[in-house]
């Protein structure tokens, strides 16, 4: 299989910021991640209106998607970066064609999830955001830029939980996003995909609800593997009767009858260790209780 990826970026390259999705507040955050990609030779532009707001969204979903489109459609700008997550991006999908040919890098994760899975282009990256970048350690950042200028990117270790190995794929995305686009024609095809779920502040029943729905409409049939990263602050509501949030996935998951690996390092409140969209992976979830998130070798930006 060869399987194309964009051009690797370099410093020097035009990048292109984007708030896509919720408002913006965490304004320090914002210019410690701009100051990151700068400092490493980028030139980043923001959008003239990435600091709007509409509510709880970065201004109207029209203001948002023309952010998007001009991202898009302009040669110049070799990368979109997403200034945060929240919510808004799926309000964006409504009536929405991608343009054609989309050969450019778009990086984010959580609720970008909806833009990454509705484009299903080679150049997207479950990857941190402009508010969340300055907060990952050395070794994540060098994983990012690995990727972008070399076509590298090194294995994640984690904890096995049903042993097994499987090849496919890699659907990384935040779960709740995930799902609301079950069913729509942004749904990627799960045949054979390796799926790498993360989520933040959803109680354990509400976990519980969604991978039920997956399981109700028959989708991890399709899937050869899971790989979880964090599920942070889900702890369960005080003095309630609850299943904790491991429980919940371990309970939802386990009889799937695929490999799983859990504990790798990504998603919210912890390192975002970059993780490309829809390319071919391995993962290794031994009976040892080690597991393993592989990537293949890279020449020239296409895996054979």
């Amino acid at each position: 299989m060869v399987y194309a990826l964009p051009k690797p970026l370099a410093p020097g390259d035009l990048l292109y910021a984007i708030a896509p999705s919720g408002a913006l507040r965490e304004t320090e955050k914002f210019q410690r991640g701009l100051e990151i990609w700068r400092n490493r030779g980028y030139r980043v532009e923001l959008s003239p209106t990435y600091d709007m707001r509409w509510g709880y969204l970065a201004g109207s979903d029209e203001q948002r998607r023309q952010q998007l489109l001009t991202a898009l459609k302009h040669q110049a700008y070799k990368g979109i970066l997403c200034v945060r997550g929240g919510y808004g991006g799926t309000r964006l999908l409504e009536n929405w064609q991608w343009p054609a040919d989309i050969s450019k890098w778009l990086i984010g994760f959580s609720d970008i999830t909806s833009l990454l899975w509705s484009a299903q282009s080679s150049g997207g990256i479950h990857g941190p955001l402009l508010t969340t970048l300055g907060q990952e350690p050395d070794w994540s950042l060098q994983r990012l830029f690995n990727w972008l200028e070399h076509h590298t990117l090194d294995s994640l270790v984690g904890e096995s939980w049903v042993s097994g190995t499987a090849t496919g794929k890699l659907l990384p995305a935040n779960l709740t996003v995930a799902t609301c686009l079950l069913g729509t024609c942004h749904e990627p095809d799960f045949t054979g995909a390796i799926l790498a779920f993360e989520d933040v502040t959803e109680a354990p029943y509400r976990i519980d609800r969604m991978l039920t729905h997956w399981r109700m409409l028959g989708k991890f049939d399709q899937v050869a593997g899971i790989a979880l990263g964090r599920f942070s602050q889900c702890e369960p509501p005080a003095n309630i009767p609850s299943f904790s949030v491991l429980e919940v996935l371990q309970e939802r998951l386990g009889d799937l009858g695929i490999p799983i690996v859990a504990n790798l390092p990504f998603g919210h409140d912890g390192v975002n260790a970059a993780l490309p969209f829809g390319i071919p992976v391995k993962l290794e979830a031994r009976t040892d209780g080690s597991g393993l998130l592989s990537f293949p070798d890279y020449d020239n930006g296409r895996s054979l």
